[in-house]
């Protein structure tokens, strides 16, 4: 399938409160986050973009991220990437980027911006 403006692509995810303690270690944090870390949240973007739309290949050049609401641990969050934008001249392919809590809230919204070698023939497997 070819990459088109309009196309989707999203993840959820539930982030056991042990989860608080593995990233502070990693971290090198003395106290345990009481919220999701807003790096994990953004983990979430690279997935997508790296493995699901545009996926394999991508190169990730820039992100903006604007955090509107705390995620707290055990809560299911949906993140979904949408193609605003393609650039083929260029390679590039422009994301909007939206996290969701459980009951629909926005936790963040952005945008990002990947270099695909074939924005107007690569093949990607969206679900």
């Amino acid at each position: 399938m070819k990459l088109d403006v309009g196309q989707r692509a999203e993840v959820s995810r539930r982030f056991p409160a042990s989860d608080a303690a593995v990233f502070a270690g990693l971290a090198g944090m003395d106290t345990l986050p009481q919220e999701v870390p807003q790096p994990l949240i953004g983990g979430l973007f690279s997935y997508l973009l790296g493995v699901r739309l545009p996926g394999f290949g991508t190169n990730y050049l820039k992100q903006e991220m604007r955090f509107l609401s705390p995620a707290g641990f055990g809560e299911m969050l949906t993140a979904r990437v949408t193609i605003t934008r393609l650039r083929p001249e260029k390679h590039l392919v422009d994301l909007e980027t939206v996290c969701l809590g459980e009951d629909g809230r926005r936790v963040c919204e952005g945008r990002a911006l990947v270099y695909v070698e074939d924005v107007g023939v690569k093949d990607v497997g969206v679900a």
